[in-house]
């Protein structure tokens, strides 16, 4: 009897287990066509479907403050890196004369776009660099540094010393709404 079951169970499984298909979340922007989607992305398992967070790479255009949170004006962009922005550089750069992008990231925008994301107003900050005290000497890399959503609409605006719309950025957009913001350091 042992011998049965155990014969048979592995059968079962792959029998049962495309039923039970769970996407999980892609990374942001490290994989194929990131940041590409425009509305959450859902799974179904078993009989429930989940809402999983969706990422979206923009260049931001403006940062507006409200009393639901805020409003990011944004630009949507295609982000590779690795493999991946090296294959994407060698088909749209042919003549270019490297062997891959020169900081191992490549950036496609076609069409400058202009699309509104409503934030939640517990939106999570997360900064890679930008101007803290008003003196060159003092703008330095300090990787994953949380402010608020508050402070980001500040510094946004402060374009003296170092202009934040220059950096491409992570959305992470539940239920409609971004709920995290990541910025991407460029060299």
């Amino acid at each position: 009897m042992k011998n049965w079951f155990t014969a048979l169970f592995p059968l079962a499984l792959i029998v049962m287990l495309p039923g039970l298909d769970a996407h999980a979340p892609s990374s942001f922007g490290f994989l194929a066509g990131a940041g590409t989607g425009t509305g959450a992305k859902s799974s179904t398992v078993g009989m429930a479907e989940l809402q999983l967070p969706e990422t979206v790479t923009v260049y931001l255009n403006a940062v507006s403050l409200d009393s639901d949170g805020g409003v990011l004006t944004v630009d949507p962009i295609l982000w590779y890196q690795g493999d991946e922005a090296a294959a994407i550089f060698a088909e749209r750069e042919p003549e270019a004369g490297f062997d891959g992008p020169p900081d191992g990231y490549y950036i496609v925008n076609d069409a400058v776009e202009s699309v509104n994301y409503p934030v939640s107003p517990e939106a999570e900050v997360i900064l890679q660099i930008y101007d803290r005290t008003g003196k060159p000497e003092d703008i330095e890399i300090k990787a994953d540094e949380t402010v608020t959503f508050k402070k980001f609409k500040e510094l946004f605006q402060q374009t003296d010393l170092l202009d934040l719309s220059q950096f491409p950025y992570h959305l992470t957009l539940k239920e409609g709404k971004v709920v995290r913001i990541v910025q991407q350091y460029v060299p």
